[in-house]
């Protein structure tokens, strides 16, 4: 039985051009299940180019669209009211991209709101678990659940150095910069810091192709950060 292709992409952040080739570069895989890691927003320069790129992208595609961390805080900013958090950690040039001239009452009732208050926590499938984080590297996925750490896969960075895994299978994740993918039995990290562009070792943005675990790459594109 031929298996069902997968395609993972890593921490967007702002780079709508570098998705766009990104994009291109996946067409012979149409038919796939698309799925990305989260962290479309923030630190690059037109958050918003991402959103309307990945909206349009569904229409064409099954798609599957984790949240990341950044999301999370601007959900919580517009929930609770307080963007201090959000704003120190790039969502001022989200703000700015996005043009809203009342926070949060013009993001609450635009149509980028369901979009990214319906993002996952997480995609579960037979052979591959798809966090935008990771998770508790000490204990099994079942028991990651069963001890509810869903928020801990926003922002889990300990498992990326450890050496003993007691995952049941392969977890593929974003979150954390890497100068290159990781590709190890039970790890597959995806982030290479693509709005990092000013830093030599980063600068690209991420796709693996599941279960082949073929890495393409796009270098990045947009305008300066």
């Amino acid at each position: 039985m031929r298996s069902e292709k997968i395609i993972a992409i890593g921490d967007i952040h702002g780079c709508p051009k570098s998705l766009a080739a990104l994009l291109g570069k996946l067409s012979a895989y149409s038919g796939a299940t698309y799925v990305f890691l989260g962290d479309y927003i923030d630190r690059g320069p037109d958050s918003k180019g991402v959103i309307d790129l990945l909206m349009a992208f569904q229409t064409k595609e099954k798609c599957v669209f984790l949240r990341g961390n950044h999301e999370e805080m601007m959900l919580q900013a517009a929930i609770d009211g307080d963007s201090k958090m959000w704003t120190v950690n790039g969502g001022d040039r989200t703000l700015k991209s996005f043009g809203f001239r009342r926070w949060p009452e013009d993001f609450l009732a635009s149509h980028y709101y369901p979009f990214i208050n319906e993002t996952l926590m997480y995609y579960d499938t037979e052979a591959f678990m798809f966090v935008h984080a990771g998770m508790n590297p000490h204990v099994s996925i079942q028991t990651n659940f069963e001890w509810d750490n869903v928020d801990n896969f926003l922002w889990e960075r300990s498992h990326v150095r450890e050496k003993e895994i007691e995952w049941e299978k392969p977890v593929v994740f974003g979150h954390t910069p890497m100068r290159v993918p990781m590709n190890e039995p039970l790890k597959i990290g995806i982030d290479t810091g693509c709005c990092y562009a000013y830093h030599r070792h980063y600068g690209k943005l991420t796709a693996v192709v599941l279960p082949d675990r073929i890495f393409i790459q796009q270098p990045y594109i947009d305008t300066n950060l």
